[in-house]
Formats: structure tokens, C-alpha cells, sequence
């Protein structure tokens, strides 16, 4: 059986450490950007000089995206070098990444490519409300991405995830391989559109496995670094804890979860944003001199509330493990496929408590191991 590797649990704890610290530099830039901008009234100096420059400008359907271009474009530009670290540097020094730094500026713009049209959709929908509804656009904008996400869940596999990886159904070589989790779908009463593969290992060295889309656009996907790297019965088990959710319905249960803190959250934005009216003497709470403020309340609120929102995710993810070990009954695989995860993906096996509580949507490797071990 698989055992765990020492000198990859030190490199692991080191890789985990420096993710955190970094984490810990992004949030704290973040939020002294945003500060800046309201306390030197740099917000109010952008929206007065885009109206003064050109008259459509006052037209606030094309003031929204220019103003929060400029504003998040110099915030780019800033982080650009940490993101540069984070991203590709630290990958590579603890030989994690495969990709080359064409390929990671490539996937960089590809990212903006697609992320701002989506960006471009939703502010002009939360501006749309915060300018019709000024006391409970809260209310509107919540309602209005719920389906804006269960829409982006069902057409990503089949739109976006193409654009950064090739996917291909699993071959004769694999046939086996594809039935079984046919099979293993079946019995859990979900319906996919087959088995695919994509080449994950053109950007890293880890492994990984999912159950993709909702309805017809459903798919099971694995990277080809599991295949390459993992015997069937442990893929058999790393899917079936994928299905784990589908029969508990994580998904509508986590839609509803996050649509409930999310309308919390755009609640007590919507207080933060009449606060900082009073305070810099915006317009109103469609000024969107004001982005800054509304970015920087739900930032604070997404920090307080990733303990609670992690603790939901493990409880779920824990009965998937359970229901991947019942359905299988291959626990020694079970154990083997998480500690093969915690080699390869240089995964801490056994990471600090408070850790686990502000950071891990996962149990720790460690513990699901040792479910594994001691199953019955």
C-alpha cells in the first residue's frame, strides 16, 4: 500500500505556509487599495474627471465599466508581480507546476478574455438595481445571481473549461476504467454524458477528479495525471466521493446555502454602502464613486464568514466520503487514493487545527485516511 512520504509532508507544510502568508499580503493589499481610494477621495476625482472629459460619460450605463476598468486595471497592475509569484513562481520551486510562462500568460489573458464580459454582465445588473432599487437592491441583485450562477454551472463544462483544456472521452485503453464509472453513476441514480479526460498535466503535476455541469451538460472528468498515476480502484473511489454529492444533493443545497449568505452579505453592503455616503458624501447608492466601498464590505464580510462557509464544505465533503466508502467498500483504496493526493498534490496530511478551521473546505488528508483505515 501507498505510504506517505516524508520529505513531501515538509515540502507540503512549507508550500502550505507560504500560500497562507501570501493569502494573508493579498487580502491586506486589497483592502488598503480600496481604503486609499475613499480616504484620499481618489474615487470621487475619477468619476467627476470622466464626466468632465466626455459627455457620454454621464450616460451611467457606460460610466459603471469605464470607472471600475480604470479602478481594478491599476489594482492589476499593482499585484501583478504577487500574482506572478503565487501563480507561477512558487508552483515551480517546489516542482508542482509543468507549465511553461508563455502558456501561463496565455491562460492569464484567456482568463480576462472570459472574466470580463461575465464581470461586465453582473456589475451592469447590480448597477441596473442599485439605480431602480435604491433601499433593497440587496434583495434583487441575490435573486438575479442565483440564476446567473445555476446558468454559469450548466454551461461552463461545455463553454469555458474547453478554452483552457482539451477534453476528450477516455479511449479503448480506458474502457474498463469508463465502464466501471458508468456503472458506479448508475448506481447513484445520476445520469452523465460519459467519461472524459483532459490534460491537466500541461500546467501541473497534481491530480484531480470531478463531476462537472448540472442536467445534460453533467460529465465526469478526469485529469490525466490520475490516470496516469492512480490504479482503477482508487479512481473508482475518487469518483464515487464526487457522486457522494449528487446523491446528497450538495449542489442545490450549497446554491441554497450561498444564496442565503450571499443575500446576508449584499444586506449588510447595502448598510456599509449608506455609511460611507455619510462619510465621503457620495451621491447615493448608485454613485459609483462608491465601488470601493461596496468591494471593500463584501471583501471584510467573504474573510468572517470563510470560517463558517469551510466548515459547511468539510461537513459535506465528509459524507461524501462516507458514502464513496459504502458504495465501493474498497476502503484500503480509499485510503491509498488520499495518500497517493497528499504525495503528489503535496497535500499537508496533518495541518494545524486553526488552520483546518479558517482555510480547509476538505478534511484534512490525514483524518480521511484514517476513516479509510479504521471503516467497517
Amino acid at each position: 500500500m501507498t505510504t506517505i512520504d516524508p520529505e513531501r509532508q515538509k515540502k507540503a507544510k512549507e508550500y502550505a505556509l507560504i500560500s497562507r502568508r501570501l493569502w494573508l499580503v493579498d487580502t491586506t493589499f486589497t483592502a488598503v487599495y480600496a481604503l486609499a481610494w475613499l480616504f484620499f477621495g481618489w474615487t470621487t476625482l475619477l468619476r467627476n474627471w470622466l464626466t468632465d472629459i466626455w459627455s457620454p460619460f454621464t450616460n451611467p450605463w457606460l460610466l459603471v465599466p469605464v470607472f471600475v476598468f480604470i479602478y481594478a486595471g491599476i489594482y492589476f497592475v499593482l499585484n501583478l508581480p504577487l500574482g506572478y509569484y503565487e501563480g507561477f513562481v512558487l508552483p515551480h520551486r517546489f516542482d508542482q507546476s509543468t507549465q511553461s510562462f508563455k502558456d501561463w500568460v496565455l491562460d492569464q489573458l484567456k482568463g480576462i478574455a472570459i472574466g470580463a464580459p461575465i464581470g461586465l454582465i453582473v456589475l451592469e445588473m447590480l448597477y441596473a438595481f442599485l439605480r431602480a432599487f435604491s433601499t433593497t437592491w440587496w434583495l434583487w441583485a441575490a435573486g438575479a445571481l442565483l440564476i446567473f450562477n445555476v446558468l454559469l454551472s450548466n454551461l461552463a463544462p461545455v463553454l469555458i473549461m474547453p478554452i483552457f483544456n482539451k477534453y476528450v472521452p477516455l479511449g479503448d485503453e480506458h474502457k474498463d476504467l469508463a465502464d466501471r464509472l458508468m456503472k458506479l453513476a448508475e448506481r447513484a441514480n445520476t445520469k452523465v454524458k460519459g467519461v472524459f479526460k483532459f490534460d491537466m498535466s500541461r500546467r501541473t503535476k497534481s491530480a484531480n477528479a470531478a463531476l462537472t455541469g448540472m442536467g445534460n451538460t453533467r460529465r465526469i472528468v478526469l485529469g490525466d495525471t490520475l490516470i496516469n498515476e492512480f490504479t482503477t480502484d482508487e479512481i473508482e473511489t475518487v469518483l464515487a466521493h464526487e457522486l457522494g454529492h449528487q446523491v446528497h444533493k450538495d449542489i442545490p443545497f450549497l446554491i441554497a446555502f450561498g444564496t442565503l449568505t450571499t443575500l446576508i452579505g449584499l444586506y449588510l453592503a447595502s448598510l456599509a454602502l449608506n455609511l460611507a455616503i455619510h462619510l465621503w458624501g457620495f451621491t447615493g447608492v448608485a454613485d459609483v464613486a462608491a465601488f470601493p466601498a461596496l468591494e471593500l464590505a463584501l471583501g471584510v464580510y467573504g474573510v468572517v464568514m470563510m470560517p463558517l462557509e469551510n466548515a459547511i464544505s468539510r461537513w459535506r465533503e465528509r459524507m461524501a466520503d462516507e458514502y464513496s466508502l459504502q458504495s465501493t467498500a474498497k476502503s484500503e483504496a480509499f485510503a491509498s487514493a488520499m495518500t497517493r493526493l497528499a504525495n503528489q498534490n503535496l497535500g499537508e496530511v496533518d495541518p494545524e487545527k486553526w488552520v483546518v478551521f479558517l482555510f480547509y473546505s476538505h478534511p484534512p488528508l490525514g483524518e480521511r485516511i484514517d476513516m479509510a483505515k479504521n471503516w467497517k
